[in-house]
């Protein structure tokens, strides 16, 4: 089976944002989709691992940010490329809203529309959580396309140099990350973006 396959499938690219207590947080996702007109509501597929997703859980609230092809990558890397278990998502990042429903957002720098909504379902997937909420507000920031996976593939993440080395190193095709091994380990994971070890390439060894 040829796994890259489904990249050929169009995504946007979203910043996913909570807030429980005093505390902010969001993570990139790419599956977002609207599933009715009315109410209207949309669908959000978010990795089990991540931390936005317990906040979600247990909030019941969320925002979808929808990133524009004026994202940079400092916004994938701050909200893709570390934990809110750990970090502080927000903290020195100025484009951003308070939307009615209390939780931050990215405004119309980085993102042309944002999605305010309650969940009204959720189903557990072997690794995603599928969230289903009612949309509560929605705001267009700017006529700026959508940032797709494809562009971000071409146009705003960077192109990683070759290692020179004489390990085996293998590469996420998603995110970039590098795992020096003669192998990758049983039942791997990208620690970064949590892809499975299929969507890994060899690049030296």
């Amino acid at each position: 089976m040829d796994t890259k396959a489904l990249f050929n499938i169009g995504y946007g690219l979203y910043v996913l944002s909570a807030k429980e207590g005093e505390k902010d947080s969001g993570c990139i996702v790419n599956t977002v989709m609207q599933v009715t007109s009315e109410p209207l509501a949309v669908v959000v597929a978010v990795n089990r691992s991540n931390y936005t997703n317990g906040m979600i859980a247990r909030t019941g609230v969320f925002d979808v940010s929808v990133l524009s092809e004026d994202a940079t990558f400092d916004v994938f890397r701050r909200f893709g490329f570390q934990s809110g278990a750990t970090a502080d998502k927000f903290a020195g990042f100025a484009p951003t809203q308070r939307t009615g429903n209390g939780l931050l957002a990215l405004d119309g720098i980085y993102a042309n529309a944002v999605l305010e909504c309650r969940v009204t379902d959720a189903v557990e997937l072997s690794t995603h959580t599928l969230f289903f909420g009612e949309v509560t507000d929605a705001k267009v920031l700017s006529a700026r396309p959508t940032c797709t996976y494809s562009y971000y593939q071409a146009n705003i993440k960077p192109k990683p140099e070759a290692k020179k080395t004489d390990k085996t190193v293998w590469r996420c095709k998603i995110c970039g990350y590098e795992y020096e091994g003669e192998t990758l380990p049983e039942g791997f994971v990208c620690p970064i973006c949590k892809h499975p070890a299929s969507d890994f390439e060899k690049v030296s060894g």
